[in-house]
């Protein structure tokens, strides 16, 4: 599975757009997602790259959004042309204390970069934004090497690479009521997201289990992504409508690492069916549209206690193999076997989302309590995962002048589908002590420090109950690979 780790302040109002160049300058952290539920506590479980406006006024070191500020008069100077630039870099260090198939630590890292366009004061057309992002990922994978869990134990964690990640044009119509964005797109920065969420590292909190398991290449997800177009329809302040057609599998037709079959992200692959996802949002106590949905106006008393509730769904139209049965009828596990599954056509999966504060301090301060659960389901015959779930409560200002700190706890839970449940049964019966299937459950507990707004440190733990549901031990196949205790540590720099 792969999962990545969003970058951590959410930019709603359209102007804020990435490109991928190697000498960018700065770079904010944003979850891509369009709801107004609640502060945007920090780096989320995948990366985003999207770009902000410059400070409108230098600050000193310790209190400036960015490490580097206005550039010597750089970053205002490119904004009156409308281009905006991002760096920033997340490194990390997880170790795994017992279990899995191995014991021992791992750094991985990402870097990401970003440039956008904002039209309208590049060239006078109003309303549109150009994007372009690239990542260079570096350092190993600790879940794959360690773990063999299908919920990673961290967001950023994939195939070493440079890479180009989304490039896209977003026309806004209609007053801003309306946009379209076409071209090379990540779902996961828009779809399924939840911001309290993105406290967490563990990489179901961003791009689920489920969709990372079940679709092909893990779908159109960090750090792939698949051509394609995406309308968003806002027709009150409340409500939020999301529809996009994509490419089905981001890697291109080929076998193998889908990671590596498209290693520098240019495969703009077509040719394998589309998938079709679609969510409606409700926001409550949303602060006005007047107010650019901050943070700030969302903390404020008298917008009541907001958060966002999504349903959506996915369906994508390839085909997907049986995970228990052969094209002859019988089980995969049996001596008569063809060898070659039965295909479905098609698969598909429904979900909601809850994000919502549901306390404050009522005195004005910042702290504040915010839960979020997510829920999805898919056919138990064609997926390794039929029921996703996670959900955890987050603390912001734990502490007296911790303003900007976060701590939480979560749980993420990923079960096994009925027919992969099955042929490991049939398994067992000729092969004896071969164990069962059921379920890999995830509770993780971390807290985020803000050294500065350009300077977070992130601390973890995450405990991980049978790792991909009691798959063997390579080393020991009649026992099942060992629960697991990883400890971690992020820290994350914008430029």
């Amino acid at each position: 599975m792969k999962k990545r780790k969003p970058c951590a302040w959410l930019l709603k109002s359209g102007r804020a757009f990435g490109f991928a160049v190697p000498f960018a300058f700065c770079s904010v952290q944003a979850i891509a997602q369009s709801d107004d539920a609640s502060p945007a506590p920090h780096a989320p479980a995948q990366p985003s790259v999207q770009t902000a406006a410059p400070d409108s006024a230098p600050a000193d070191l310790w209190n400036r959004a960015t490490l580097f500020g206005d550039i010597g008069g750089l970053r205002p100077w490119l904004d009156r042309f409308g281009v905006t630039l991002g760096l920033q870099e997340t490194s990390e260090y997880l170790n795994n204390l017992s279990g899995g198939t191995a014991r021992g630590g791992a750094y991985d890292g990402l870097t990401e970069f970003s440039v956008g366009l904002d039209t309208q004061k590049a060239f006078g057309l109003p309303g549109g934004t150009f994007n372009v992002s690239g990542l260079q990922i570096h350092g190993t994978n600790l879940s794959t090497r360690n773990l063999q869990a299908l919920q990673f134990a961290s967001g950023i964690e994939a195939d070493a690479s440079t890479r180009l990640w989304e490039l896209w044009y977003q026309q806004s119509l209609a007053g801003g009521r309306v946009d379209i964005k076409l071209g090379e797109q990540s779902v996961d920065q828009e779809f399924m997201t939840s911001e309290y969420a993105s406290t967490f590292m563990n990489a179901t909190f961003g791009w689920s289990a489920l969709p990372s398991v079940d679709l092909p290449a893990g779908g159109p997800s960090y750090p792939l992504a698949s051509p394609g177009v995406r309308v968003r329809a806002t027709p009150g302040d409340k409500v939020t409508v999301l529809a996009g057609v994509f490419g089905s599998n981001p890697a291109g037709n080929g076998a193998g690492d889908p990671q590596q079959f498209n290693a520098h992200g240019t495969n703009f692959s077509l040719r394998d069916g589309a998938l079709i996802i679609g969510e409606i949002q409700y926001a409550f106590n949303a602060p006005p549209a007047s107010s650019g949905n901050s943070a700030a106006a969302a903390d404020a008393p008298s917008a009541g206690l907001p958060g966002t509730w999504k349903l959506g769904f996915w369906y994508d139209t390839q085909s997907f193999d049986d995970q228990s049965i052969a094209s002859n009828g019988v089980s995969l596990a049996s001596a008569d076997s063809s060898g070659i599954p039965q295909s479905h056509h098609g698969n598909w999966s429904v979900y909601a989302v809850a994000d919502q504060m549901v306390w404050r301090d009522s005195n004005g301060g910042p702290r504040s309590v915010g839960v979020f659960a997510r829920l999805m389901g898919a056919p138990g015959d064609r997926n390794l995962v039929s029921f996703g779930m996670n959900a955890g409560v987050t603390l912001k200002a734990p502490f007296e002048g911790r303003d900007n700190d976060v701590a939480g706890i979560a749980v993420g839970y990923a079960q096994i589908g009925s027919h992969a449940r099955d042929l490991a049964s049939a398994t067992a019966q000729t092969t004896p002590g071969f164990p069962s299937r059921s379920a890999e459950t995830v509770i993780e507990a971390t807290y985020d420090y803000q050294i500065a707004p350009w300077w977070q440190l992130q601390g973890d733990a995450q405990y991980f109950f049978r790792p991909s549901g009691g798959i063997p031990n390579p080393d020991n196949p009649s026992e099942r690979i060992g629960n697991e205790f990883v400890l971690g540590v992020r820290t994350t720099l914008t430029f």
